[in-house]
């Protein structure tokens, strides 16, 4: 499988504008978990003739292509991520809207043991965790 996300829309086929190519590139930088009116901005910043609407278009598009994956973290934002991430989950603070990624050897076992007792074999899942800071005295 190509590694970066412009490889793998080039695999899947898909025509790749330059501004296409400049959305790929800044989802690929991103570190965090951006909606479309952040990735406009960052990509605006490298192609200023970059639309809000062809960025909707972009993500929609590679969406549909499985190259991202929609997130909802309940802020009513839809926010993208690389669909080939390695698996994590998510810890959401509340007070900030930060969003931290961790993976917990615990949590995932105790998953598969709670399938296996409903009497399935897990394929996947998605784990996010709602939380404010503890308070320091």
């Amino acid at each position: 499988m190509p590694d970066t996300i412009t490889e793998r829309c080039e695999a899947k086929g898909l025509r790749m504008t330059g501004q296409r190519r400049t959305i790929a590139q800044v989802l690929e930088q991103s570190q965090d978990h951006p909606d479309v009116e952040e990735l406009h901005a960052r990509a605006v910043a490298q192609d200023p003739g970059i639309s809000i609407a062809t960025v909707y278009r972009t993500v929609k598009l590679f969406e549909e292509a499985g190259i991202l994956e929609k997130v909802d973290f309940g802020d009513g934002r839809a926010r993208y991520e690389d669909a080939e991430r390695d698996h994590h989950d998510h810890l959401i603070d509340l007070q900030s809207g930060k969003v931290i990624e961790f993976v917990d050897p615990e949590i995932e076992a105790l998953q598969e043991k709670i399938a296996q007792k409903l009497g399935y074999r897990l394929k996947g899942h998605r784990l996010e965790l709602y939380g404010v800071p503890l308070k320091k005295d």
